[in-house]
This record gives structure tokens, sequence and C-alpha cells, in this order.
């Protein structure tokens, strides 16, 4: 089996396992692993070719894309498919690191650490918001284009 082929399907798991955790419908869970397995890959495809925030925001951006249309497919709350959708960009694990580094007296990679952490929460958010708001113009175009305000 590939690696690729593992990403997918541990990102598939995590955020259905996660959904689980946190009481989504069971008719949606499948559909919660579905956005986190392909945010994650988007993730997976940008990450070696561009910065780690700039991949998090277009797969976190392509995560809310996926959870509206699900939303509207299932007739559901967005949020429950785009926070079990995050779940693999997460980062935990930097996180992890960067308080690690601190307790062994590392300041300066501890603070490279979570700062990076922090510029990728704050990506997560922002690809969230900037989907809602390609959202919200989408829906709003139509009578735009038709002149009813």
């Amino acid at each position: 089996m590939g690696f690729f082929t593992v990403q997918l399907i541990t990102s598939f798991i995590s955020s259905a396992a996660f959904a689980m955790l946190f009481n989504a419908p069971r008719r949606t869970l499948i559909q919660c692993g579905i956005s986190g397995m392909i945010g994650w890959m988007v993730y997976v495809i940008l990450n070696p070719r561009m910065d780690a925030v700039f991949s998090t925001v277009a797969a976190t951006f392509i995560v809310g894309g996926i959870s509206q249309l699900f939303a509207r497919i299932y007739k559901k709350p967005v949020i429950i498919f785009s926070v079990a959708g995050i779940i693999p960009l997460v980062p935990g694990g930097l996180a992890y690191d960067a308080m690690r580094r601190f307790v062994e007296n590392e300041y300066n990679l501890a603070l490279q650490l979570a700062a990076q952490a922090f510029l990728i929460s704050g990506s997560i958010a922002i690809g969230l918001v900037l989907s809602e708001v390609m959202n919200q113009l989408l829906l709003k175009l139509p009578r735009l284009a038709s002149g009813k305000h």
C-alpha cells in the first residue's frame, strides 16, 4: 500500500472518528470522513510545492466548500462537516513539539515552532472564512445579475 493511500485512509478515519466522538449524526459520518480526506489530500499535494500555511488555507477552503455542499445535500448544519474536515489539518503535533522544546529550554526553536503552529491555526480560520464568503457571493450572484437586490 502506497504512502498516499495510507494518508487518505488515516485522514478519513480520523475525521469520521472525530465526528463520531462529537456526536455527529450517524448518517453523516461517511461525509465527514470524506471532507477530511479530501482536505488532507489537497494539503499533501500542495505542501511539497508551497508553504505549509498556504497549503493549509487552500485545503481548508476546499473543506469549507465541500462542507457547504454536503450541508445542502444532506440538510444538516455546515459545522458538522467543516469541523470534522479540518481535524487532519490541525497542527497538534507541531504545538506539542513547541511545548516540548520549551520544557527542554530550547527557547529559540520553541518560539519558531509555536509561531508556525499559530500561523497554521490562523490559516485554518482564514480558509473557512474565505469559503463562507465565496458561498455567500455565489448565492447572491444570480440575484445581482437579475437586478433584484
